[in-house]
């Protein structure tokens, strides 16, 4: 029998083949922006993983807007090229639907690669002015960023606009915002990181969330009204005074009503006192409060690692999709194992790695000995 986890799911003109789900995974092994050999190899292997759906870690919309400067970017010509011979490449030889997140990191860019010891960088070590809703550090050894004023935040906008354009060009079939995880978006709807005065601030998430809402129309209104535009979100801060779930809910609602087609509900991130109580599927109640509230499709993520964990977070109507990421940096054929512990029919392996399927080994065997 085929298991809920891998059936079909349809949004927009896209069909997933199932819902399983290759989460963004920043690699930082781009060279100024640009895509290398190293994503060629790390993309192409998810491509056909027997996955529904992989999406590409966060390309920033500008070159402040990397974390890092080894940051994967889609702002100029040359990242544009350079990530299209990766996802040609892919496409040739792969068969899941391919995504990008689109982002901009806000406060938290300008920093060090997790194996280069994380933190920001220091002053004349390729440093750079970091931007924010509010010239809040994200921590007391962190510099201040600078808040946006209206020229600055039209500049981010049409950025964003300009990513999704190259997406499309590319041939991306859906787009995920980043607005979760203390970077530039987060910063608006968090009150921790909000402290504004004008139409995009104050005590209301409708207008801590107005400056993300006009970002996601201003995308949805040049990418194509067939590729699916969802948006990944931080439900709760995990710290008082922080971003709610209520406040979550309410901002996938205004989503909902302008054309999202799913929120992947992850956390956290968005200071550095938070106080999370990590724990198989701790965020998968953030996706299934989202889902029955607002009846959008949601992308669970959290400590997945089970196959059957996957589908009862599926069965109970948590969520539509599942996504894993240090799941597949570990096994990146976690999608094989899963098809097989669960007795699903489909053919999910590619044909030149057919005989390596565990019903298989001994018909093969068998063949060489009598050969």
């Amino acid at each position: 029998m085929s298991s809920l986890l891998f059936s079909p799911l349809e949004m927009r003109g896209l069909t997933l083949p199932n819902r399983i789900v290759v989460s963004p995974m920043c690699q930082y092994s781009a060279r100024e922006g640009c895509a290398t050999d190293w994503h060629l190899q790390h993309i192409a292997q998810y491509a056909y993983a027997g996955v529904g759906l992989f999406i590409s870690e966060a390309a920033a919309v500008t070159p402040e807007g990397r974390i890092t400067q080894e940051c994967l970017g889609l702002y100029n010509d040359e990242s544009e090229a350079a990530l299209r011979h990766v996802i040609d490449f892919s496409r040739i030889h792969g068969t899941a639907p391919l995504g990008i997140q689109l982002a901009h990191a806000g406060r938290k860019a300008s920093s060090h690669a997790p194996f280069h010891g994380r933190g920001p960088r220091a002053e004349g070590d390729r440093a750079w002015q970091t931007v924010a809703a509010s010239a809040i550090p994200f921590d007391d050894h962190w510099p201040v960023p600078k808040a946006l004023d209206d020229e600055g935040l039209a500049r981010v906008k049409q950025a964003f606009v300009d990513g999704a354009i190259r997406s499309d060009r590319i041939g991306f079939d859906m787009i995920e915002l980043h607005a979760a995880h203390g970077y530039l978006l987060a910063t608006f709807l968090s009150p921790l990181g909000n402290r504004r005065n004008d139409q995009y601030g104050g005590d209301a998430i409708a207008n801590r969330a107005r400056f993300p809402l006009e970002v996601f129309d201003a995308v949805r209104s040049v990418w194509p009204k067939d590729k699916p535009l969802g948006v990944r979100v931080s439900a709760v801060d995990w710290i008082d005074g922080g971003m709610t779930i209520e406040d979550t809910v309410a901002f996938s609602a205004m989503l909902k009503d302008r054309g999202c087609d799913y929120v992947v509900a992850s956390s956290g991130a968005m200071s550095p006192l938070q106080q999370i109580p990590v724990k198989p599927g701790y965020q998968v109640p953030f996706a299934s409060a989202i889902r029955k509230a607002t009846g959008m499709k949601t992308m669970a993520v959290g400590m997945i690692t089970e196959p059957r964990q996957a589908v009862e977070v599926l069965q109970d109507g948590h969520a539509d999709m599942v996504a894993l990421a240090r799941g597949f940096l570990y096994n990146p054929r976690w999608a094989w194992h899963a098809a097989h512990e669960l007795g699903d029919p489909r053919p999910y392996m590619p044909v030149q790695y057919d005989r390596g399927h565990p019903d298989r080994m001994g018909e093969i065997s068998i063949k060489s000995k009598s050969a």
